[in-house]
């Protein structure tokens, strides 16, 4: 099975608002980097569009280790919530309905195919990876920002 490493990184400005993902890829020394935009979205939507844009990009089964900043994420895998929230039909502890379900839903059958291991970086400090992911979840929100604000001029 292949070894691949993940990062992962959203961003959202005003939040909810125009959002930005990124990730990078590394296998066998090489990297690929990828990012992308949602006009109207949330931080943790990009966080986790980010995971999903990664996963969707790997052709076959893979052994990976996925570092993310958020909390919510690695959380989400590392205190079993997944289970416990569709064991209570996508209800939280206090019965709400689970926030972005379908964007869960979408990792779990992504995630299905491969063996990960879910690591928690620090956010905005010193992971040349991470740091990179930010940078291009952020660049796609100011590149819309900066088409939005020629687009008024």
């Amino acid at each position: 099975m292949k070894k691949v490493t993940i990062y992962t990184d959203g961003a959202c400005s005003y939040n909810p608002g125009p959002g930005g993902w990124g990730c990078v890829l590394i296998y066998k020394g090489k990297e690929k980097s990828f990012s992308g935009f949602e006009k109207e979205t949330t931080n943790n939507r990009m966080e986790m569009q980010a995971v999903i844009e990664a996963l969707s990009r790997l052709k076959e089964p893979c052994e990976i280790d996925l570092f993310s900043d958020s909390a919510y994420i690695v959380n989400a895998f590392h205190n079993n919530w997944i289970e416990s929230w569709q064991r209570k039909n996508w209800r939280t502890t206090d019965n709400k309905a689970v926030k972005n379900m379908d964007l869960w839903q979408e990792i779990l059958e992504l995630a299905s195919r491969h063996k990960i291991r879910w690591f928690k970086v620090k956010g905005h400090a010193d992971n040349v990876y991470n740091n990179k992911c930010d940078a291009l979840a952020r660049n796609e929100v100011e590149q819309y920002l900066a088409k939005t604000k020629k687009e008024v001029s």
